[in-house]
């Protein structure tokens, strides 16, 4: 069994479009958004990614199924778990609800780069922080 992130947010006026209705690129911010908050949970974060591994974390492609529309003030909750990962790379699966009903599944295929923006191997510290929230499938 592998452990999960949890996020949760309020869908604010400027999240949606003029019915009311979450825009459709405005979940690829409260996805990173989550995924920014699981970093911070096991004690890092982009900046010191940069900073101490010069090394950054970029998403290679998402994969995004919309299910149902949120709407202006709803409470919604992100959680999101790794599915599998390689030497330089993971893909994290999302999935934001609201009232325990799925609204949208992602797919997120994150790499680590360095700054000329090639693959480089994910450090050993990062990897033994995110190693309880991997799912059963890893890859060499």
């Amino acid at each position: 069994m592998h452990e999960n992130f949890f996020h949760n947010l309020k869908v604010y006026y400027e999240d949606t479009d003029s019915g009311g209705v979450v825009y459709y690129a405005n979940y690829l911010k409260f996805l990173e958004r989550a995924r920014t908050e699981a970093l911070f949970s096991i004690g890092f974060s982009n900046k010191k990614v940069q900073e101490n591994y010069n090394s950054l974390i970029i998403v290679k492609s998402c994969n995004i199924e919309y299910k149902k529309p949120a709407h202006l003030e709803d409470e919604l909750k992100i959680r999101s778990f790794v599915k599998s990962i390689t030497k330089t790379s993971f893909f994290m699966n999302q999935i934001i609800t609201k009232d325990k009903e799925i609204v949208v599944e992602a797919q997120v295929h994150l790499v680590f780069v360095n700054k000329e923006g090639k693959p480089v191997k994910i450090p050993d510290e990062i990897y033994s922080k995110f190693k309880p929230y991997f799912c059963d499938s890893i890859k060499n």
